[in-house]
């Protein structure tokens, strides 16, 4: 129906005028505050799901549907054009679906730890929303600083010298992409004279030879810029510390922040350079790949390394962020398809570790994994000169710790990817595109890369079950103190609900792999993206 195209806009309108009419709330007033913002996410994960079953339609011929919305009605590609297709889609889906377990965590008793919480945390959904929908590089980048300022607000949220160190670094190295994203965008519309992306994927072939390679200037630059967002290596030295200082529900929806980068990355890469000839086909692919590979093996060492549960998260989101990093630079459909599955599935079992952590250091004193380590080091002395007591066997582990316990173990089998659970689809997915481009039987040659891709994807899990392993001996098995912490319904609810989203995965894995297949084919044939924006418009294809 014809309304249904104004839904494109909504991610944007419905955050944006629930965040300004929170700011005209008294801070006092919190229940409100919240209700509102409650209320605001909760539509827009309604929204969400309107758009996941618009963009999964298909045409007669069995092709994808991309939708593009013309804001004001201005003719392409000077308008403000919103894209719909199935990648943007499920990035909005995820983003919502995180950002109402995020939320909920938050109501126990987060969003009163600061001012003006609530709406900072809907700016920074549209400006998510505008980032995945937008298809101009221009808006792009104003999508990007609203989620940056809103992002900067969030870290800070809260106090503690550490959060605020970290922040200053974390506004500090946004601000330095900020000025490289600018300038590519400059050098890449000097060259075009245009910045709409499906404009440029027409006009980048005709560039001439002797501006190519400020085009690539500008391209590089761009990347840099976002691969600083992404986390690459050795970009990507800020996101730890500032991830771990994070609250609880800001570091959970931060994890979907560094996915902006990627997600503008895989759409860049194929659609301005993955369908060319010569010297500008498949442009910084390898370096995505190289740089993928050297992000994973160093997150690997990280989470070796790691004793705080922190610091093992912000490792975590590495090392998923060097694994799609590696897959957008191979660039091959089936391993985009296996990498989007990833995607979804580590953002939801990073993001439940992130707000896990929270309620499980409510147990244990400060310091408890520093003395940990040491007692394995060099003993404890307390076994060595007192009598050995009569301990009772089989005691029953408080319910609270029993919860956590099992939301730790389903998380640590997510992040290694082991069976059943959806972390292991993902990962077969991706190591059968790589290793099985032809198909079963074949004779292909699998180049080195690929190999070293492969042995990291199993060493990263085999490390991150260790690390998991070993965290959670230390707190659940043997703690030095058993304390039973105070965890509401509210604050475990959101842990649970992601991941039953991860199970779900698994069990309907065969849908969702459908689905990300015909996203990545879609991405690799970017013709409709183009006429949807550009063209006259097919009435199935194209809504403008």
């Amino acid at each position: 129906m014809d309304w249904e195209r104004h839904l494109l806009i909504a991610p944007i309108l419905l955050p944006l005028l629930a965040g300004a009419a929170l700011l005209l709330i008294d801070e006092l007033r919190h229940t409100l505050k919240a209700l509102v913002n409650l209320a605001s996410t909760l539509a827009l994960l309604v929204v969400a799901a309107a758009l996941l079953r618009m963009a999964d339609g298909a045409d007669a011929g069995g092709g994808s549907v991309s939708l593009s919305y013309a804001v004001a009605d201005w003719p392409a590609p000077f308008a403000i054009v919103l894209v719909l297709d199935r990648l943007s889609a499920l990035m909005q889906a995820v983003t919502s679906i995180l950002a109402l377990a995020a939320l909920v965590f938050s109501l126990a008793r987060w969003h009163l730890a600061g001012p003006h919480f609530h709406s900072l945390f809907q700016f920074l959904l549209m400006g998510l929303g505008g980032a995945f929908l937008t298809g101009d590089l221009f808006n792009l980048f104003v999508f990007f600083e609203v989620t940056l300022a809103a992002s900067y607000g969030l870290l800070l949220h809260g106090s503690g010298s550490f959060r605020v160190r970290s922040g200053l670094h974390y506004i500090s190295i946004n601000l330095a992409a900020s000025l490289l994203f600018l300038i590519g965008v400059s050098l890449i519309y000097g060259v075009t004279g245009t910045l709409n992306m499906a404009d440029l994927a027409q006009r980048i072939p005709e560039v001439p030879a002797d501006q190519r390679m400020l085009l690539q200037a500008g391209a590089g630059v761009l990347g840099v810029a976002f691969l600083v967002k992404a986390g690459m290596w050795p970009l990507g030295f800020w996101l730890t510390p500032a991830y771990m200082a994070a609250a609880a529900p800001v570091g959970a929806i931060f994890v979907i922040l560094t996915k902006v980068g990627i997600y503008v990355l895989l759409r860049l890469t194929v659609l301005l350079f993955g369908s060319l000839s010569g010297e500008l086909a498949g442009f910084g692919s390898m370096a995505l790949l190289w740089g993928g590979m050297a992000t994973l093996a160093f997150a690997t060492s990280g989470v070796l390394a790691s004793q705080a549960m922190g610091r093992l998260a912000g490792y975590s989101v590495l090392i998923s962020s060097g694994t799609l990093l590696a897959a957008v630079g191979i660039g091959d459909a089936a391993v985009v398809s296996g990498a989007l599955f990833y995607l979804v599935s580590s953002t939801f079992a990073t993001a439940a570790l992130f707000l896990l952590i929270e309620l499980v250091e409510r147990a244990r004193e400060p310091g408890a994994d520093l003395l940990a380590v040491t007692m394995e080091a060099y003993g404890d002395e307390r076994e060595e000169t007192e009598e050995p007591e009569d301990e009772e066997v089989g005691v029953v582990l408080p319910g609270a710790l029993a919860v956590l316990g099992f939301c730790f173990g389903c998380i640590a089998l997510l992040l290694a990817g082991l069976p059943p659970l959806s972390g292991f689809i993902a990962k077969f997915a991706m190591l059968t595109g790589m290793l099985n481009t032809a198909g079963l039987g074949s004779t292909q040659t699998v180049p080195a890369s690929t190999w070293l891709l492969a042995a990291l994807l199993i060493l990263s899990g085999l490390a991150a079950l260790v690390a998991m392993l070993r965290t959670g001996i230390r707190t659940f098995w043997a703690p030095l103190e058993t304390v039973v912490p105070r965890v509401l319904v509210m604050e475990v609810a959101p842990i649970l609900t992601l991941l039953a989203l991860c199970l779900a995965m698994a069990a309907g894995g065969g849908a969702l792999i459908r689905y990300t297949d015909a996203a990545a084919h879609a991405l690799h044939d970017p013709a409709r993206y183009i006429e949807a924006v550009l063209g006259s418009g097919n009435p199935e294809g194209s809504s403008r």
